[in-house]
């Protein structure tokens, strides 16, 4: 049995854009972005963002985040999602540390946010430890309701997690 720990953890490339499409969309619970916007996702925003490789180099997780423009200090993650083949043996959650910890020195981050449908206990959960694990506190409230998605198709609200302060990843002695 594969664990995380055998996972090699990069930004990804364009080159990667494909196959993180490929990823979500077999995820089978996240809203699927057009293939454009992952390859356009990896060019420009590979450094907010971790890819899992495995033993051949292949993409079988990752993570789409960026640093929020009127919040300079806060990474919002965008996106979670690892290759069903790989899935219950904690790669959300070191991809979730490795990334925070890369990007927490380079751009000042000191929070996390994530937006969270109602029921998706896996996503709680991965975010709601992962405040455990560093300290920090989880702030929820509606971002956007149901009613306020334009496309006519039903889609719960999502609830903003706001996790803070990342105190216990601001020191490089912390990697």
């Amino acid at each position: 049995m594969t664990t995380a720990q055998e996972f090699r953890l990069d930004s990804p490339g364009v080159k990667d854009g494909a196959a993180l499409w490929r990823i979500a969309r077999d995820s089978k619970t996240l809203d699927l972005n057009s293939s454009y916007s992952y390859l356009l996702w990896c060019r420009d925003f590979s450094g907010t963002s971790v890819v899992a490789r495995g033993e051949q180099g292949e993409p079988v997780g990752f993570i789409t985040a960026y640093i929020r423009p009127e919040r300079p200090h806060t990474l919002l993650v965008w996106q979670v999602a690892v290759d069903a083949a790989h899935r219950g043996r904690g790669l959300a959650a070191t991809l979730l540390d490795g990334l925070v910890r890369r990007v927490v020195d380079v751009y000042d981050v000191t929070s996390v946010e994530t937006t969270i449908t109602p029921g998706n206990t896996a996503s709680e959960r991965l975010f709601t430890s992962f405040a455990e694990r560093h300290g920090a506190s989880v702030e929820r409230e509606v971002l956007f309701s149901a009613e306020e998605f334009p496309d006519g198709s039903a889609h719960d609200p999502e609830v903003l997690y706001r996790i803070s302060p990342l105190t216990t990843l601001t020191t490089k002695e912390s990697l």
